[in-house]
This record gives C-alpha cells, sequence and structure tokens, in this order.
C-alpha cells in the first residue's frame, strides 16, 4: 500500500516538476501562508510576555509540534476532503473499480508537492523552540511520539471528513471544521479557551492529545485544569481509537456511495 502510494504522489511531482517556476512559486506561496499564522503569535508577544501562562518558547514549541502534525497530513492525505468534487462529478466510480484501495487514490489525487514547504517551516520552529528552551532531556522522547500521535490524529480527522461527504455530499465547509479548524485550535495552549471547550478536545474529539497533553510532560508543566498526570501519555491510545473509528466510517461510506450512472 505505502508504495502504491509513493508511485501516485511520484507521477503527480514528475507533473507539477515539468512547470518549476510555477512549482516554486506554489512553495514559497505556501512557506509565506504558513508564516502568517507565526506572524500572529509573535506580533501577540510583541505586546505580553506570557499567554495562558505559557512563555513564547513554549507557545513556539506547542505550535511548533502541532504543526509539523498538521502540515505532514495536509501534504500527504489533505486531498480527501476533495471526495464531494468526485461525487458529484461521477468520478468517484472510477477510483471504485480499480485494484487499488480508494483512500489511497483520493489521498494521492492531484497531489502537491509545494506544501512540502510549510513542513520544513514547522520543524524550523520546533527545532528553534526546542533550541530556545531549557528542557530536560530525559523527556525529549515524547517530541516523536507527540508527532507521530498527531499525524495519526489529524490523518483521521481528515479520513473522518472524507467519510462524512458520503453522507452529507456537498458541505465542504462542515468538513474543513474537522480539519482546518482543528489545525487553528491547536496553535496556542489550550487553558486560553473556556473549559467545556477543553473537555470536548480532550474526551470528545482528542485534540489536546495532538500537542497538548504531552507538551505539557516535555515542559515538565501541570496541567491548568487538573486533569491527571497519566493523561500525557495517552497520545498513542487516542490516535489508535480515532483512526479504528475513522475507518470503520470511511468503510460504511464506501458502502453507502450509489453511483451516479455516468
Amino acid at each position: 500500500m505505502v508504495r502504491t502510494y509513493l508511485l501516485l504522489a511520484w507521477t503527480w511531482t514528475r507533473a507539477a516538476a515539468a512547470y518549476p517556476a510555477s512549482f516554486w512559486l506554489l512553495v514559497v506561496f505556501g512557506c509565506v501562508t504558513g508564516a502568517l499564522d507565526l506572524a500572529v503569535i509573535l506580533v501577540v508577544f510583541a505586546n505580553t510576555t506570557t499567554l495562558g501562562g505559557f512563555s513564547r518558547d513554549e507557545v513556539l514549541f506547542l505550535y511548533g509540534a502541532a504543526n509539523l502534525a498538521f502540515t505532514l497530513c495536509d501534504l500527504f492525505v489533505s486531498n480527501l476532503d476533495r471526495i464531494s468534487q468526485h461525487i458529484k462529478a461521477g468520478t468517484m466510480d472510477t477510483f471504485l473499480i480499480r485494484p487499488v484501495s480508494p483512500w489511497i487514490q483520493i489521498a494521492t489525487d492531484r497531489f502537491v508537492p509545494a506544501r512540502f514547504g510549510r513542513v520544513v517551516l514547522a520543524g524550523a520552529v520546533l527545532g528553534y523552540a526546542l533550541g530556545a528552551l531549557d528542557l530536560d532531556g530525559r523527556r525529549l522522547w515524547m517530541i516523536p511520539v507527540m508527532v507521530g500521535a498527531g499525524v495519526v490524529i489529524f490523518t483521521a480527522l481528515w479520513t473522518l471528513a472524507g467519510a462524512l461527504q458520503f453522507l452529507l455530499t456537498d458541505a465542504p465547509e462542515v468538513t474543513s471544521a474537522f480539519t482546518y479548524g482543528s489545525q487553528q485550535l491547536t496553535q496556542y495552549p489550550l487553558n486560553v479557551y473556556g473549559r467545556d471547550l477543553v473537555r470536548g478536545a480532550t474526551y470528545v474529539l482528542p485534540l489536546a492529545f495532538i500537542n497538548w497533553q504531552p507538551g505539557l510532560y516535555v515542559l515538565g508543566r501541570d496541567d491548568p485544569f487538573g486533569t491527571p498526570g497519566f493523561m500525557r501519555f495517552l497520545g498513542p491510545a487516542a490516535a489508535l481509537v480515532l483512526a479504528l473509528l475513522a475507518g470503520l466510517a470511511w468503510r460504511q461510506g464506501i458502502r453507502r456511495y450509489r453511483s451516479t450512472g455516468s
């Protein structure tokens, strides 16, 4: 399955590379777009020293970890949100009759390698924050774990959003709330939001396990909402549960799909 994904992604990459000027303009534009979110954080800290009790470098650490996971998913699986276009155009049928997983085909459809620039930017922010913070080296093992769990959680959210489109057919704004809305939520310490929202992001849709709970462990901070310490280590379990639910929803969506007949 991985080999098939890479072959399909490489096909679209070669097509994009045929127009190098356009390709590099898209890379630069993607970096500028990603830098705007970072600029907002820097503007905030130009007027204050802490945000929710967290310093600038701590917020940049949380931001970098969440955005590294998100931009990796944006690069590799975000085309799942185009399912409604295929359903309306009748091209969904072609994905179902090929001897390759429809999920793989849709995820790689019109693969955009230029989004890699945003991955580099997110990684650079995370690297800067790690260099600027005086962290306990015994806790750094959590960083690849939290990024990996974040990738799985965001991938599951995109899969759920895609599965939802089999039911709603034409509601891209609803599916964007699952994906890009979740990314916006995880850019800041969760304690800047209301307690009820944080509970929902912890016990309903496990966004808190992308960077908040494991990030508190890395930073050696207590949870302002008083959640138990073992919650810091539940990211992989939360990611696994959400991935299983997303897989089930995807299969149900495929079964529910009815061809347009075109």
